[in-house]
Protein backbone atom coordinates (compact mmCIF):
# COMPACT_ATOMS: atom_id res chain seq x y z
CA UNK A 1 0.00 0.00 0.00
CA UNK A 2 2.62 2.47 0.84
CA UNK A 3 4.38 1.33 -2.34
CA UNK A 4 1.34 2.54 -4.62
CA UNK A 5 0.66 5.73 -2.22
CA UNK A 6 4.55 6.61 -3.15
CA UNK A 7 3.86 5.91 -6.92
CA UNK A 8 0.78 7.99 -6.80
CA UNK A 9 2.34 10.93 -5.28
CA UNK A 10 5.36 11.13 -7.88
CA UNK A 11 3.01 10.98 -10.82
CA UNK A 12 1.34 13.46 -9.47
CA UNK A 13 4.41 15.61 -9.24
CA UNK A 14 5.85 14.44 -12.65
CA UNK A 15 2.28 15.79 -13.94
CA UNK A 16 1.84 18.56 -11.96
CA UNK A 17 5.76 19.60 -13.40
CA UNK A 18 4.62 19.17 -16.92
CA UNK A 19 1.57 21.04 -16.42
CA UNK A 20 3.75 23.91 -14.85
CA UNK A 21 6.01 24.29 -17.41
CA UNK A 22 3.22 24.29 -20.36
CA UNK A 23 2.27 27.31 -18.82
CA UNK A 24 5.76 29.41 -18.84
CA UNK A 25 5.26 31.98 -21.18
CA UNK A 26 8.46 34.04 -22.42
CA UNK A 27 7.53 37.42 -24.15
CA UNK A 28 10.54 39.06 -25.82
CA UNK A 29 10.25 42.55 -27.31
CA UNK A 30 11.83 43.44 -30.35
CA UNK A 31 14.81 45.82 -30.32
CA UNK A 32 16.26 48.04 -32.29
CA UNK A 33 18.32 46.95 -34.56
CA UNK A 34 22.16 46.75 -34.38
CA UNK A 35 24.01 48.85 -37.10
CA UNK A 36 27.67 48.58 -37.55
CA UNK A 37 28.82 51.40 -39.64
CA UNK A 38 32.70 50.97 -41.00
CA UNK A 39 34.55 53.78 -41.74
CA UNK A 40 35.46 54.12 -45.45
CA UNK A 41 38.93 52.34 -46.00
CA UNK A 42 41.84 53.83 -46.72
CA UNK A 43 43.99 52.21 -49.42
CA UNK A 44 47.47 53.70 -50.95
CA UNK A 45 47.75 54.19 -54.61
CA UNK A 46 49.53 51.00 -54.53
CA UNK A 47 47.18 48.79 -52.43
CA UNK A 48 43.97 50.46 -55.29
CA UNK A 49 46.58 49.56 -58.34
CA UNK A 50 46.86 45.70 -57.35
CA UNK A 51 42.77 45.62 -56.43
CA UNK A 52 42.48 47.41 -59.88
CA UNK A 53 44.52 44.73 -61.64
CA UNK A 54 42.67 42.06 -59.79
CA UNK A 55 39.08 43.29 -60.64
CA UNK A 56 40.00 43.76 -64.15
CA UNK A 57 41.31 40.20 -64.80
CA UNK A 58 38.41 39.07 -63.96
CA UNK A 59 35.17 37.67 -66.03
CA UNK A 60 32.17 39.43 -65.05
CA UNK A 61 28.94 41.07 -66.07
CA UNK A 62 29.27 44.75 -66.17
CA UNK A 63 26.29 46.56 -64.60
CA UNK A 64 25.01 49.41 -66.52
CA UNK A 65 23.10 51.84 -64.46
CA UNK A 66 21.57 55.06 -66.07
CA UNK A 67 21.84 58.23 -64.12
CA UNK A 68 18.75 59.60 -63.14
CA UNK A 69 16.62 56.49 -63.96
CA UNK A 70 13.10 55.93 -61.92
CA UNK A 71 13.69 54.38 -58.69
CA UNK A 72 15.59 53.68 -56.50
CA UNK A 73 18.07 56.48 -57.75
CA UNK A 74 20.93 55.39 -56.36
CA UNK A 75 24.45 58.03 -55.95
CA UNK A 76 27.51 55.31 -56.08
CA UNK A 77 29.90 57.13 -54.07
CA UNK A 78 31.99 56.01 -50.69
CA UNK A 79 29.50 55.52 -47.87
CA UNK A 80 26.29 55.17 -49.98
CA UNK A 81 24.46 52.32 -49.41
CA UNK A 82 23.43 50.00 -52.75
CA UNK A 83 20.33 48.21 -53.46
CA UNK A 84 20.65 44.54 -52.47
CA UNK A 85 20.13 43.33 -56.03
CA UNK A 86 23.13 44.31 -57.19
CA UNK A 87 25.76 41.49 -57.74
CA UNK A 88 29.01 41.59 -55.44
CA UNK A 89 31.54 39.66 -56.31
CA UNK A 90 34.59 38.02 -54.30
CA UNK A 91 37.70 39.62 -54.76
CA UNK A 92 40.70 36.95 -56.10
CA UNK A 93 42.09 35.67 -53.53
CA UNK A 94 45.67 36.99 -55.38
CA UNK A 95 44.47 40.89 -53.95
CA UNK A 96 42.96 38.94 -50.71
CA UNK A 97 46.58 37.77 -50.39
CA UNK A 98 48.28 41.06 -51.23
CA UNK A 99 45.58 43.15 -49.46
CA UNK A 100 44.62 41.41 -46.75
CA UNK A 101 42.36 44.45 -45.57
CA UNK A 102 39.46 44.00 -48.00
CA UNK A 103 39.12 40.52 -47.30
CA UNK A 104 35.79 41.19 -45.89
CA UNK A 105 34.66 43.12 -48.77
CA UNK A 106 32.95 42.75 -51.78
CA UNK A 107 32.94 44.20 -55.19
CA UNK A 108 30.94 45.30 -58.78
CA UNK A 109 31.19 47.21 -61.18
CA UNK A 110 29.39 49.75 -62.61
CA UNK A 111 29.39 52.06 -65.33
CA UNK A 112 32.78 50.87 -65.57
CA UNK A 113 34.07 51.88 -61.89
CA UNK A 114 35.04 49.40 -59.88
CA UNK A 115 33.58 49.68 -55.93
CA UNK A 116 34.32 47.85 -52.68
CA UNK A 117 31.30 46.79 -51.07
CA UNK A 118 30.64 45.78 -47.43
CA UNK A 119 28.27 42.46 -48.60
CA UNK A 120 27.16 42.77 -44.48
CA UNK A 121 24.92 45.78 -45.63
CA UNK A 122 25.44 46.82 -48.92
CA UNK A 123 27.31 50.46 -48.09
CA UNK A 124 30.23 51.34 -50.71
CA UNK A 125 33.66 51.35 -48.71
CA UNK A 126 35.86 52.83 -51.50
CA UNK A 127 35.85 53.47 -54.92
CA UNK A 128 38.84 51.94 -56.80
CA UNK A 129 40.53 53.23 -59.70
CA UNK A 130 43.11 52.76 -62.17
CA UNK A 131 46.03 54.29 -61.93
CA UNK A 132 47.03 57.09 -64.26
Amino acid sequence: MKSTHLAALMLAAVACAGAAQAQTTIVTQPGPPVVTVQPPIVLTPTQQQVIYQGIETQPLVQQQVTVGAATPVVEYQVGAVIPTSTTLYPLPQTVVTEVPAVSSYRYTVINKRAWLVDPANHRIVAEVIKSR
